[in-house]
């Protein structure tokens, strides 16, 4: 008896939501206003894996102060489309964020169920200020009253991939946020 690998779509038959010049123009825009925010001052950046991974490289490049950067890792999805709901944490940081000026950069703000648990658990830490920053902001989906500080793109309630964002860890490599075909929800 043999087991059946699924076939995934390939992603140059998705429709493209926001291509990659489109990407890093607000990623540069959203570094020039930290950068202003945060003038003569350094920050820590954390992002959250796997998904911020390329996000947060991009963005600590157009950040103009002093910045280094940390990570968590985080799952309320698993291998799944929609959240379980219970966010657990995997990874925390690695080094004290106690009064410095920190930045939780995510890939997307959802339900904001994984974004409010880390904001609690990084004022734990003490900061001497804490900020949100997301690729992506899904307004339509959420269950817990947060916001982020910077935002690239707000985007309708759909399931995207690409430039980090992930469906069963693939695509993350592509260039381009896309919409994943709903048909291929199943997968």
């Amino acid at each position: 008896m043999s087991i059946s690998t699924p076939t995934f779509p390939p992603a140059s038959s998705m429709e493209v939501l926001f291509t990659k010049e489109q990407i890093a123009e607000r990623t540069r825009a959203i570094g020039a206003q930290i950068t202003a925010d945060y003038a003569g001052q350094s920050i820590v950046l954390i992002g959250v894996l796997k998904g911020a991974a390329i996000f947060l490289a991009d963005l600590a490049r157009a950040i103009q102060v002093d910045n280094t950067f940390d990570f968590v890792a985080v799952s309320s999805y698993g291998r799944a489309r929609v959240t379980s709901g219970a966010v657990k944490l995997i990874k925390d940081i690695d080094n004290p964020i106690e009064g410095k000026h920190v930045i939780i950069v995510e890939d997307i703000l959802d339900t904001g169920l994984t974004l409010s648990y880390l904001r609690g658990l990084m004022l734990q830490h003490k900061p001497a200020s804490l900020k949100i920053a997301s690729c992506l902001d899904k307004p339509e989906r959420r269950l817990v009253p947060i916001e982020a500080d910077y935002v690239a793109f707000k985007i309708p309630n759909q399931f995207v991939i690409g430039y980090g964002m992930d469906y069963a860890e693939r695509y993350r490599g592509v260039e381009d946020i896309r919409l994943f075909p709903e048909e291929t929800a199943n997968l």
